[in-house]
């Protein structure tokens, strides 16, 4: 539904609307006002900071080049409304062209997200440069406002004027009024004003775009006329002929086309229909729903005022989601303002917002009479696809002249001053009127058989069995006839209706079409309209059943499988769906995967969400809203879904409510931080039905990870089972999560990821398998590979980084299958579709840096790599940087990754960042980091995450402290390493500072006194660092740092006498004779096997010396490095004293930061190595 958005994807790409001609808008007059309020709220994302001098910017997908003016030019957002275009995949030769919604099977992805200047692009599964251009989209999605805008940006210069020289707007119910036309006539009524003489128009047919808004509202037929005539272009004929002669390209064949339509089954109605490009247009963006209100109020403090009450109720904010509904709302609340009322809008569904706006537009019961013949007139025009009507229609239906003048004033009804004709204020308006007069015939009980018969049948005859669902007005009929929609009708009419008659029309209408309709988006949206708990308990149960598709479905399921699979594009079809899933007794799973992530599959009965589009806060908000009452659902999936911290608190919220009976958790590869943590901790602390809960693949951290101790600390604690990455953790906390352990038995605490699934339930015997934690930490023990911080932990564990030149600090990993692998000590992170090498390379960010303008307004803001990889097998990289975030809502214009290529620099936006890192999808290499742009006001005075490190001689009786601090950065330390090491000093690991410092600040040591300045230098420089002079350290010492100016303690660490490991000559001096002393390479056999990387240089060593030719060659015949180091162990047991300590010298040689780690950790016991 998962990836930021939080974030959403890079570039996130959305359709620009003026609000000019918009039914919905009511224009803010105080402009400064509204941009001063503007700053505090969500901004759409800037693709590329405009710099002084001219840069090449890359979005995600391409590489655009272009200076500062030009991209102020191509900012088109400003007085627009932000719409999501969805571009479709269809199939060819495909005749039913709507989108699935059920699959019995893993679904194709069905498109991607556009921009509005793309509309003409060629398509992804063409190739071909669009001609025909279809727009559809649920009714009231804006659809017809962004052809209208599109011409006007045309008009206005800002959109295809490259392309097209002369745009003609058509709006098809005002053209079907028209019986002849010839082309030069229908030209004419296309254009404002007339632009130039018919002759030169015609004369560049490619450069001509014809825009038809609602092609699919009349009731025609678009027969083109026999090609082989050639008809001039001043002969009339039928407006259909001519509309079919034009999409058939019987006439310029050269033109493009722009058409709107509720429905994708057009070929009934253009036969000559070809292979268009079809666009889906899904509503407002996520920021775009708050913008809104700020456009429609002119005062900002009512504005605010509405929108933070739409935001509090998660059902209102989605219904939002749809411009027409938003328009409904604030209309409802500002009349609620006017009356001096406290808002208490609470419409659940479509249907009660419909009649909500009625009983306050409508409040004479004069008129309300008068809306009965409305209805009627309503019902009429769709049996007869009729939207314009006469003065004489209107007068028929017994509509008195003053109804229809209080009807004009109110905005239900609308002149058309073209025809003289009236139209309702929406489409949408009249088909909810249709299903209202549908109830209102159909009072009274001995006609009521009869009448259900009628009006079934007359929704049959004019949407079609299979298309029966998903047309409003039977949608609006479900909502109608619930229990509370029927209270506001009776007291709206003053009339009574028989309930129990009413909904035997819903299940006549059931039993009617369900035979014949597969399940469908369609019929889930009529029982969220009905809201009626017996209605969907049973059809719900009933979708259970094996369900035979017919010779046209549309979208099917077939339940004999385990897993039902839905694809949803919207918070409107995600709110239906999990509301649904509540009264759905057989589904005890739900996954979330926003793009078809690999690797997780659960065990129980379970639906699967699949979302092409980006899942936004408020996307997270309805969905967890909705499934606190899901008593049903026990396992939820969220895994390889990005989720912010406003994500995860109304996750929380709905852990914790009473309800919820949620047991197993997984949050895999979900962009979780410690912050996230602190929320988690507060599950785990009540009494909650969680047993299971999964967090790998995560950057939790120390910090996180203490905060989870504490829940589980709590005797209200259920859970059972905790999997959580421990690479990169702390000795001290990894011993805090084995103390709990120890002390309850029901817990287990895993850090191997296996994806769900995978673990067998029953033996081969068939036998139920125990499955108690006791036994699972057995299994652990028993199974879990070695790793370390330096290995890449994915789907099969850590798989080791070898050394290929430790001068160039050059390493190698290679991934063995496709998914997710993350290094601790890096802070790399690599998604890849394949198994796959990757080499990295650290690099000093002063080899290239230095030699551009940036140096001076951007800040170094992590480690730079150069990394080389097959092209296309990485499908995201997450690099890490040290700023501390400060805030949820990261301003992700001042971050860029910085790609250093031949023809120089270029800066890349991310797809979005996170707490320790920024993604990148879709990425290409070359050397490349993060950058940070610097603010003047703010200047370097920046808050990063920092870390401390300690050095001490190994060989000196007299303790002498190198302390830096750094920003945490792992080519630093690890160059920090390196030149410590060449003075035979060591480092002892001790946690960092817990609160962000900053760049520039200046601190104080403990013990020496001495100032420190916390700055970035980059690795080939001498880092700054506090010499602290101990002499024999007989006891502990506590060192602290503080700030210079208030003396704040920022960190703190105990030293110990234990905590300086021995001499490495020191270890050797056990007398030739102790045969019980254990030789260093007898102790360390099992790291050592995993955890040497460079084998071949070791065996050079060697060769000659321990190793005979044959030996030689044969332990380089092994495949992989653990198999080489395991042949060589093999032949070790034929080995003397001199021979292993042979091996310890050349070890030494290769991989000294591993020898002093194993030494450290084996200090306490005796271990033999002579010289």
């Amino acid at each position: 539904m998962g990836k930021s958005q939080s974030k959403q994807k890079s570039d996130k790409k959305i359709a620009w609307c003026k609000d000019e001609e918009d039914i919905y808008t009511n224009p803010i007059t105080d402009h400064y006002v509204l941009l001063k309020r503007m700053n505090r709220r969500p901004k759409p994302r800037r693709d590329s900071l405009l710099e002084t001098f001219q840069e090449v910017h890359m979005k995600q997908g391409g590489l655009t080049l272009y200076s500062t003016q030009s991209l102020k030019r191509k900012n088109l957002s400003q007085n627009f409304t932000n719409l999501l275009l969805f571009q479709k995949l269809c199939p060819r030769g495909s005749e039913n062209l709507v989108r699935k919604s059920w699959h019995s099977c893993v679904p194709e992805e069905e498109g991607h997200v556009i921009e509005i200047q793309d509309l003409f692009n060629p398509s992804l599964d063409t190739q071909k440069e669009a001609q025909l251009v279809i727009i559809e989209g649920a009714a009231g999605i804006g659809k017809s406002t962004l052809v209208r805008q599109v011409r006007r940006a045309w008009k206005e210069g800002q959109l295809y004027r490259d392309r097209f020289q002369h745009v003609f707007f058509f709006s098809c119910r005002e053209l079907a009024q028209c019986k002849q036309l010839s082309l030069a006539e229908l030209i004419e009524q296309g254009q404002e004003v007339p632009t130039a003489p018919i002759s030169q128009i015609l004369s560049h047919p490619e450069k001509l775009l014809f825009i038809l808004d609602g092609i699919d509202e009349p009731a025609w037929v678009l027969e083109e006329q026999n090609p082989e005539l050639s008809l001039h272009w001043s002969q009339t004929q039928p407006v259909n002929t001519l509309l079919g002669s034009l999409l058939g390209k019987s006439i310029l064949p050269e033109a493009s086309f722009l058409l709107t339509a509720r429905t994708t089954t057009l070929q009934k109605i253009i036969p000559s229909l070809g292979q268009p490009c079809w666009v889906e247009v899904l509503g407002f963006a996520q920021y775009e729903r708050e913008n809104y209100f700020y456009k429609y109020f002119a005062n900002v403090r009512d504005a605010t005022t509405a929108f933070i009450f739409v935001k509090s109720n998660p059902v209102l904010l989605t219904l939002c989601e749809v411009p027409w509904m938003c328009w409904l709302v604030c209309n409802c609340l500002k009349r609620e303002m006017l009356q001096g009322s406290d808002l208490s809008l609470t419409s659940k569904t479509t249907t009660a917002l419909y009649l909500k706006y009625l009983s306050m537009k409508i409040q004479d019961q004069y008129m309300r009479i008068q809306l009965r013949a409305l209805c009627s007139l309503a019902a009429q025009g769709i049996c007869r696809r009729k939207t314009l009507f006469s003065e004489s229609d209107l007068c028929n239906q017994g509509l008195a002249e003053d109804a229809i003048a209080n009807f004009l004033e109110i905005g239900v009804i609308q002149m058309q001053p073209s025809s003289l004709s009236y139209s309702f204020a929406h489409l949408c308006l009249q088909e909810f009127f249709a299903a209202m007069s549908y109830i209102l015939k159909n009072r009274k009980k001995r006609h009521g058989d009869m009448e259900d018969d009628r009006i079934v049948g007359t929704l049959v005859e004019q949407y079609g069995r299979y298309n029966l669902f998903e047309a409003p007005t039977v949608r609006f009929l479900f909502g109608l006839l619930s229990k509370e929609a029927l209270k506001e009708m009776e007291k709206f009419f003053h009339c009574n209706f028989s309930r129990k008659a009413k909904l035997k029309l819903l299940w006549h209408i059931l039993a009617t079409t369900q035979p014949h309709q597969p399940p469908s988006m369609g019929l889930l949206h009529c029982l969220y309209e009905s809201q009626e708990k017996e209605l969907l308990t049973h059809v719900m149960h009933d979708l259970q059943g094996t369900i035979v598709p017919g010779t046209n479905d549309i979208a099917h399921t077939v339940v004999q499988t385990n897993v039902k699979h839905l694809v949803i594009q919207t918070d409107m079809e995600l709110m239906v769906v999990t509301f649904c899933i509540q009264f759905c007794c057989h589904v005890r799973s739900l996954q979330v995967n926003m793009e078809r992530q690999k690797g997780y599959a659960l065990m129980a009965p379970r639906m699967v969400l699949y979302r092409w589009t980006p899942i936004t806060d408020a996307s997270w908000k309805i969905l967890f809203s909705n499934l606190k009452f899901a008593r049903n659902l026990e396992e939820l999936d969220l895994s390889g879904n990005p989720m912010s911290f406003c994500a995860v608190l109304n996750l929380y919220k709905t852990l914790v409510h009473p309800e919820c009976q949620l047991k197993i958790l997984w949050l895999v590869e979900c962009g979780l931080t410690s912050t996230h943590c602190s929320l988690l901790a507060e599950v785990l602390s009540v009494h909650s039905s969680l047993t299971e809960l999964d967090l790998q693949l995560n950057d939790l951290g120390n910090r996180g990870v203490r905060r989870l101790c504490e829940g589980l600390r709590n005797p209200a604690c259920n859970l059972s089972v905790l999997r959580l990455d421990q690479a990169s953790l702390s000795d001290q906390v990894i011993t805090e999560l084995r103390t709990l352990e120890a002390k309850n038995a029901n817990l287990l605490i895993s850090s191997t990821w296996k994806p769900h699934g995978m673990v067998p339930t029953t033996n081969m015997d068939k036998e139920e398998v125990d499955d108690s934690p006791a036994l699972l930490k057995q299994q652990r023990q028993q199974s879990e590979p070695l790793g370390t911080e330096d290995d890449f932990w994915g789907p099969t564990g850590p798989v080791a980084t070898e050394v290929v030149d430790r001068e160039r600090n050059l390493y190698r990993v290679q991934l063995p299958m496709a998914g997710s692998y993350h290094c601790p000590s890096t802070g790399l992170h690599f998604v890849v579709t394949r198994a796959v090498t990757i080499e990295i390379e650290f690099c000093a960010w002063s080899q290239y840096l230095n030699k551009t303008p940036l140096q001076h307004s951007h800040m170094v803001a992590g480690p730079l790599f150069d990394i080389k990889v097959e092209q296309g097998a990485v499908t995201a990289v997450y690099l890490p940087h040290f700023v501390a975030l400060q805030e949820e809502t990261v301003d992700i214009s001042l971050f860029h990754v910085a790609h250093f290529q031949e023809h120089g620099m270029v800066l890349e936006t991310p797809a979005r960042v996170e707490e320790h890192y920024a993604a990148l999808e879709s990425p290409s290499f070359s050397p490349m980091g993060i950058l940070l742009r610097l603010i003047p006001a703010v200047g370097q005075f920046i808050p990063i995450n920092s870390i401390t490190l300690i050095y001490y001689h190994l060989y000196l009786e007299n303790v002498t402290f190198h302390l830096y601090l750094v920003p945490n950065d792992c080519t630093i330390r690890k160059a920090i390493d390196d030149e410590e090491m060449k003075f035979q000093f060591v480092r002892i690991n001790k946690p960092p500072p817990v609160d962000a410092l900053y760049v520039g600040s200046r601190y104080i040591v403990s013990c020496s006194k001495k100032e420190l300045e916390l700055c970035y230098r980059s690795p080939g420089e001498s880092q700054l660092f506090s010499e602290i002079y101990i002499g024999r350290m007989d006891s502990e010492i506590m060192l602290e740092i503080r700030d210079k100016r208030h003396m704040n303690l920022l960190w703190e660490a105990l030293l110990q006498p234990e905590d300086l490991r021995p001499a490495l000559p020191r270890i050797s001096s056990a007398p030739r004779d102790a045969l019980s002393l254990i030789h260093f390479m007898d102790e360390h056999r099992e790291q050592l096997v995993v955890r040497v990387t460079s084998v071949d240089p070791l065996l050079d060593k060697l060769y000659g010396v321990v190793l005979s030719e044959e030996e030689y060659e044969a332990v380089r015949a092994e495949t992989t490095n653990q198999d080489k180091m395991r042949k060589l162990f093999s032949l070790s047991y034929s080995w003397n004293q001199f021979c292993k300590d042979r091996f310890y010298l050349a070890l030494k040689e290769t991989h000294p930061h591993l020898v002093m780690e194993l030494l450290e950790k084996s200090r306490g016991e005796v271990v033999s190595v002579r010289f």
